[in-house]
């Protein structure tokens, strides 16, 4: 995405400072956990397609959009060791494939968690079946809203003017009031709020079903589930949008510990790209039966209920 400077010059790192040090390590990780999470999680999607669910749909879309997050890094990692001169169009391009696949991930987290809710909480209810078959052209929509946002921001935002700094400035949205108050309510507040009345929905569901009620469903692991699901998104995206609203502050523009903070928060939301995979095993039966992970298994024991299994607590398995 169209980035602009620092005003700050104390604020530029170089290649041996601690930032970059970690920026090299943290990204190295990201790039190569996460790819093979990534591939892996798509390669189970798309040959078990007898399995493919409304919330599969959602999740292969969630997968694609962390693996073009990924491909993004490698030219960050060659940055931070150093190599400056990098092609503004270069460092924009990938900034713009990087941010608005950063907020497809977020829409997708959140379509999830509503796709789930309705499953569980409407089993029987045909118009809400009838909308869930829509996940495809939910999915297309996401990935337009994304792209189309970010791209007259990339094509006609203000100039950075500088080669040398690339992945250290600021992205515009991040210094224009009349950008940054839209991404943040409908980037994050607004998903932020969904998930959170989805999931409370689904408490609501579980703790009123009969079979939860039975023990024939493990109702603890489902709430596993849904405290795992919105760790996950906290975790990941509060820290970056928390230091997006102290960035809009005029006073905290030019503040070197806030820029730091903003570059580090980048490295947490990129992060994600390695947590989404492991909530794709802990959230799905099939998943984990076909896939061979047994070393995650061990270490994140943390295992719950799919929605599949939801979906029995209250009908006929509909996700």
């Amino acid at each position: 995405m169209q980035q602009v400077i620092m005003s700050n010059n104390s604020c530029q790192n170089g290649s041996t400072d601690p930032y970059s040090i970690l920026s090299v390590c943290v990204y190295s990780f990201i790039s190569t956990v996460g790819l093979v999470f990534n591939v892996t999680a798509l390669a189970f999607f798309f040959n078990h397609t007898k399995s493919r669910s409304q919330t599969i749909v959602y999740m292969t879309n969630l997968a694609i959009a962390d693996t073009l997050l990924i491909l993004t890094l490698p030219m960050r990692i060659y940055y931070h060791l150093g190599f400056l001169g990098l092609p503004q169009w270069l460092c924009d391009g990938l900034g713009l494939v990087l941010k608005a696949n950063m907020y497809g991930s977020i829409f997708l987290l959140t379509s999830i968690s509503f796709d789930r809710c309705m499953a569980v909480s409407f089993p029987m209810s045909l118009p809400v079946q009838e909308g869930r078959r829509k996940a495809p052209v939910v999915c297309l929509g996401i990935w337009i809203l994304t792209f189309g946002a970010s791209l007259p921001i990339y094509l006609f935002g203000p100039s950075s003017g500088s080669h040398n700094n690339c992945f250290d400035n600021l992205p515009v949205y991040a210094t224009q009031p009349v950008v940054v108050l839209p991404t943040l309510l409908l980037g994050f507040a607004f998903p932020l709020v969904i998930m959170l009345i989805s999931s409370w929905g689904l408490v609501r569901s579980v703790q009123q079903s009969t079979v939860a009620q039975t023990k024939l469903v493990d109702s603890r692991k489902i709430y596993r589930m849904i405290a795992t699901s919105l760790l996950i998104f906290l975790i990941s995206f509060l820290p970056y949008h928390a230091t997006l609203v102290l960035l809009s502050l005029k006073s905290y523009k030019t503040s070197c510990t806030v820029l730091t903070a903003y570059r580090y928060s980048l490295m947490v939301a990129c992060l994600n790209t390695v947590l989404d995979p492991i909530a794709y095993y802990f959230t799905t039966d099939t998943f984990r039966r076909k896939v061979d992970i047994g070393a995650v298994q061990r270490m994140f024991p943390l295992n719950s209920q799919s929605s599949e299994v939801n979906g029995r607590s209250r009908g006929p398995r509909n996700s």
